[in-house]
């Protein structure tokens, strides 16, 4: 009777193993598939001096395994959100021009910073005050989706990142 409570204790011990194993093994293929998606960090949004304007959105595009295209940004808390670039003009002024979308080669990453690219949010919710947190929702061209929280700042304050 001793010998067969060994036996089965053993063959307990052999399926933890594979159990853990198997769990481990999906674990780490979970991870290994993010890794192919396009992702973003460090999404800001500056809200307007003036209620009603516009605000900006900042953030960094961080490309996967393979390139893709970034047409659109959406969020709840908005009535609509456009990509836009700052451009040189005529006698040194600045001309902001709307990006219809923006190549995210692979492995690369692109800032959206103040002064360069950058997310034009129009309609703001009312109740979005500094510190509260908008959530974004990045589409690209693949049908692949990102999805960040954006930190708030007033129009005169630093930028977090």
């Amino acid at each position: 009777m001793f010998q067969s409570l060994l036996s089965a204790t053993a063959i307990d011990k052999r399926r933890a193993r594979g159990i853990t194993a198997a769990l481990l093994l999906l674990a780490l293929s979970a991870c290994d598939r993010r890794a192919d998606e396009p992702k973003v960090a460090h999404a800001w949004v500056r809200l307007p001096a003036i209620p009603g304007q516009p605000a900006a959105a900042y953030f960094t595009l961080i490309g996967g395994r393979s390139g893709e295209k970034l047409i659109q940004v959406e969020s709840a808390m908005a009535q609509r959100v456009e990509l836009h670039d700052n451009m040189a003009g005529m006698g040194g002024m600045t001309a902001m021009t709307p990006l219809g979308q923006v190549d995210l080669p692979a492995g690369t990453t692109i800032a959206f910073a103040p002064g360069g690219k950058h997310a034009m949010v129009y309609g703001v919710d009312k109740a979005v005050s500094p510190g509260t947190a908008i959530p974004l929702r990045f589409g690209f061209a693949s049908g692949k989706t990102a999805e960040a929280e954006a930190k708030t700042v007033a129009a005169g304050d630093d930028a977090p990142y």
